[in-house]
């Protein structure tokens, strides 16, 4: 059975209590199907909320970028933030304006990101964004330099103090408007990628690896 999070007063849903969701299993779910998150977080009285690549190893999550980054900068001094992530499932048309919705999984993350200095956890987080993005890719590319790491900062947050937010099945609609003459239903939304395309540079002697010309989510 999957571990439960106990919700806090932050990361309990209030608006539609029913759709959230606390266990472990099914938020790491969402995180690890997930590409980008939204760090916010707060500087000098101004909010931020910055777009990011990241990665789940065991009961963190790892983000990144420059290490001038303004976000990271502050980050590393250990302000609070939150950090979101969001999957589309399908566009909800109910037969009301009003009753539209969304179909969605979301999770919410808040804590203090730390720096990530062992040389080798830092190392282990580049394994972790190459090979969530594209799994085989870290054992054919060059792995990251000395001076690449050091131009690179990686963060760290506990996953101690998170919620996910799910909608799943049809429109909702008011009583009265099931009577409408309007369609209602579900459009399907997914994640597709196109046949990939070879850099001009690259050899073509060089065989386009199994991960990329079969590669779906």
């Amino acid at each position: 059975m999957s571990e439960t999070l106990p919700p806090t007063e932050r990361t309990r849903v209030v608006r539609e209590p029913q759709r959230g969701v606390y266990d472990r299993e099914s938020i790491y779910k969402i995180l690890d199907e997930a590409f980008v998150c939204h760090v916010g977080f707060s500087m000098d009285g101004q909010p931020y909320v910055i777009p990011t690549l990241f990665a789940r190893v065991g009961d963190a999550l790892y983000f990144h970028g420059s290490a001038a980054s303004r976000m990271l900068r502050n980050l590393s001094d250990g302000i609070p933030v939150c950090v979101t992530v969001t999957l589309t499932d399908g566009f909800v048309l109910a037969r009301s304006v009003f009753n539209h919705s969304m179909n969605y999984r979301s999770v919410i993350a808040l804590g203090r990101a730390t720096l990530v200095d062992a040389p080798q956890e830092k190392f282990e987080a580049f394994h972790a964004f190459t090979e969530k993005l594209l799994p085989g890719r870290w054992n054919d590319a060059r792995k990251p330099s000395e001076k690449e790491q050091k131009a690179t900062s990686i963060l760290r947050l506990p996953l101690t103090e998170v919620s996910a937010k799910v909608r799943t099945g049809p429109p909702i609609d008011d009583d009265p408007d099931y009577d409408l003459p309007v369609w209602a239903g579900v459009i399907p939304v997914h994640l597709t990628f196109d046949s990939p395309v070879r850099d001009e540079k690259c050899d073509p002697a060089i065989p386009t690896p199994a991960y990329v010309t079969s590669y779906k989510r």
